[in-house]
């Protein structure tokens, strides 16, 4: 698991740094430029770009943020077990959700946060 993890979050530093190349490319881009890309029929403006960009960058921070949370457990003995039922939680799960600290059983009972 710890190294699913770790290269998870390798892919994801990359992705972040692109990503934030990406964003500066286009405000630096925008800066330069007095068009008034607002009204243009050619397709999304500058202003969509940046706000879009922004976004996969705070998702993809969230996400080095869920890693980080799941390496830090399991460095401090954390075994994987849901912290409702005590039962192994899946690796599959553990993977699409790394900071989950329940089973999929426990997170879909009516009142569970499924956190």
């Amino acid at each position: 698991m710890q190294d699913a993890l770790r290269a998870r979050r390798e892919v994801a530093l990359e992705r972040l740094a692109a990503l934030t190349s990406e964003r500066a490319r286009i405000i630096d881009a925008s800066r330069d430029d007095n068009a008034d890309d607002e009204h243009d029929p050619e397709g999304a403006t500058i202003a969509w770009d940046r706000e879009q960009t922004t976004a996969l960058v705070q998702s993809t921070s969230a996400q080095l943020q869920q890693i980080d949370l799941a390496l830090a457990r399991i460095a401090d003995g954390w075994d994987g077990s849901c912290h409702v039922c005590g039962k192994p939680i899946g690796h599959e799960r553990l993977l699409a959700r790394p900071a989950t600290d329940q089973c999929i059983a426990c997170a879909e009972r009516p009142g569970r946060s499924g956190r």
